[in-house]
């Protein structure tokens, strides 16, 4: 029989096993994995479920006290997944798409998690992921009004940080101060990053760059959001005035980070006092820098009077951070050489610069229009083997800026020379493997292309693959790549092999002790809500720190552990989060027709 909607005869059905989530309820649900949250009324509907005692059958079932069944379908044929050597079917419920409340009833397993069908139904997620960086503010209180139960006080003032020895200059010498408030927590520890800094804020400049007329009216809840300018926008600016306070007056280079000498336990900010650092300046965090911040002055042009000389001070920062770099085009960040103090903080170490002067190159070359910049990418001779992007590989990034800023510059004959399909091709051309993975894969997800997906930071490889399909999508309006970054939405989501959702506060089955300090020390039992987990990771790093809690499985998709103590499976992170907030607030903005592709 072929799937069809059956509500006209659901009373009829009567042998299906309803059983509410104790905790035997709860282990039966976790044999079907889906998005927790839920699915767009057009778009695919699947669940994974383990191949056990199933008769074949599935059926949709209204979540309220009568359960009636709306819908029926039969599983998909068994398959194993490689990554978790399950052997799983598929329920595919796409053409049901009756708004409502819902859960899914396996015969002989029992029901899901509940989810929704509804046309913004990952509006509210989105939203949490881009209020998450409000969360992790320096230098602020966090107000009742704006946060909620997890309101606290502001801590790392950061109005006298330290020259480190390894920083000094004639205009800075060693031990004296400098004034660099604001920026966002990074990850689980208190300190402040510019290499991560930049990936993160180039992804949520794109969010807005992508996407205004869905940003321009989004209301986060902060403390801007009666001014003129978009939250987002106010969120981003947070960092983005940080990150110029870490550029030296005197010469244009960048600070590396902005650090103690070491991690803090778990304490609440207003308790980490230890002294702070601005430490060497580097080629990566000049780079990233003035890729940054010559987005931001593109961008920010729009607000010249909400927001006077701020876009022409990001343009000038930019420049002297980028000729900073050419003449010091080798200034690795060796964490092992510093000492007086030693610096044992995140080291965010890089040795090859060849993809950084691509992005920086590429965003000057868009804001200012200038071909040297253009000129200086050396985008021939490396696109063919640019990848996905994180902190330590943004090559990428210069080629979403060319591809999406194309048509800016079609027609002129001075740019004829310019090979913006280049880096068109490159994207489309990784985009369409993951298009064509998950039609293969046996959970049906883009995620798990080869055994390196499953890494530190894991399901920031999943979003990132999102991002790039969604830069596909606005390339090409090809809505193949929607239903493909989707599939990597449902897997953070809860169609993953721990069954989790791996966002903090949302989804029945949701992370609850992500190592993170402010969710380890405010003594509140849920953590601060919107943060993405690290994920799956079979290397297993801290499997030493985590005696008590051992890792279910060694196997790639299942390696994680809900535990505050996993720093390598349970971290959250700034650079992890922003993917995140691109892919699930991207997909609203499409979903919901906010947007124009990037030939428009």
């Amino acid at each position: 029989m072929s799937q069809r909607l059956i509500a006209s005869f659901a009373s009829c059905i009567i042998a299906v096993l309803i059983l509410p989530l104790n905790s035997n309820g709860q282990d039966l649900a976790e044999k079907i994995r889906l998005n927790q949250i839920g699915f767009y009324p057009s778009g695919e509907k699947v669940a994974i479920i383990l191949d056990s005692n199933s008769t074949g059958s599935f059926f949709v079932l209204r979540n309220d006290q009568q359960k009636d069944t709306v819908y029926k379908g039969k599983l998909t044929k068994p398959a194993v997944w490689e990554f978790s050597e399950e052997k799983v079917r598929k329920a595919i419920f796409t053409d049901f798409n009756v708004r409502g409340e819902y859960i899914l009833n396996i015969p002989g397993i029992g029901n899901s998690f509940p989810f929704k069908i509804s046309e913004n139904v990952h509006g509210i997620v989105g939203k949490a992921s881009l209020k998450a960086y409000y969360y992790q503010r320096f230098s602020i209180d966090l107000l009742p009004q704006y946060a909620g139960k997890w309101s606290r006080k502001g801590g790392h003032p950061d109005t006298k940080v330290l020259i480190h020895n390894s920083a000094a200059s004639a205009n800075r010498p060693t031990g004296s101060t400098i004034s660099a408030p604001k920026g966002w927590i990074d990850a689980g520890d208190y300190n402040k990053y510019i290499v991560n800094s930049g990936i993160t804020t180039y992804t949520l400049l794109s969010l807005y760059e992508d996407f205004p007329y869905y940003f321009d009216t989004l209301n986060l809840n902060i403390p801007e959001s009666s001014n003129k300018v978009p939250d987002l926008i106010d969120e981003i600016l947070w960092n983005v005035r940080w990150m110029l306070l870490m550029q030296d007056p005197a010469d244009g280079g960048v600070y590396h980070k902005l650090t103690n000498s070491n991690f803090d336990g778990s304490i609440m900010p207003e308790n980490a006092t230890k002294p702070r650092y601005v430490v060497k300046k580097g080629t990566a965090a000049s780079l990233d820098f003035a890729a940054v911040t010559a987005q931001a002055s593109r961008i920010l042009g729009k607000f010249r009077k909400q927001l006077p000389g701020l876009s022409d001070s990001c343009l000038k920062a930019s420049l002297r951070a980028y000729e900073w770099a050419k003449k010091n085009p080798s200034a690795a960040y060796i964490q092992s050489e510093l000492s007086d103090p030693s610096v044992m903080t995140g080291a965010y170490d890089d040795f090859n610069f060849t993809d950084e002067f691509l992005w920086a190159s590429a965003e000057l070359f868009v804001t200012t229009g200038k071909l040297k910049y253009y000129e200086e990418s050396n985008l021939d001779g490396l696109v063919a083997n640019v990848g996905l992007p994180n902190w330590q590989s943004v090559g990428m990034l210069g080629l979403f800026t060319l591809a999406k800023n194309a048509s800016k510059f079609s027609g002129d004959p001075k740019f004829e020379d310019v090979h913006f399909s280049a880096a068109s091709a490159r994207i489309l051309k990784m985009a369409k493997t993951l298009k064509s993975h998950k039609s293969e894969s046996a959970y049906g997800v883009a995620m798990g292309t080869e055994y390196s997906n499953f890494g530190w930071g894991s399901n920031s490889f999943a979003c990132n693959q999102g991002f790039l399909l969604l830069q596909a999508f606005l390339l090409t309006g090809d809505k193949a790549y929607v239903e493909t970054a989707n599939s990597n939405l449902d897997y953070i989501l809860g169609r993953n092999a721990t069954t989790y959702s791996f966002i903090t506060g949302y989804g029945d089955k949701s992370v609850m002790n992500p190592h993170h300090r402010p969710s380890e020390a405010d003594g509140i039992d849920e953590p601060v809500p919107g943060l993405m987990a690290g994920g799956p990771n079979p290397g297993q790093e801290d499997k030493g720190n985590c005696a008590g809690k051992p890792y279910p499985s060694a196997l790639p998709a299942k390696s994680y552990i809900d535990h505050k103590c996993s720093y390598a499976s349970n971290e959250i992170a700034i650079n992890w989060n922003a993917p995140f907030a691109y892919l699930s607030n991207g997909l609203e903005a499409i979903r919901t027709g906010n947007f124009t592709t990037f030939n428009k």
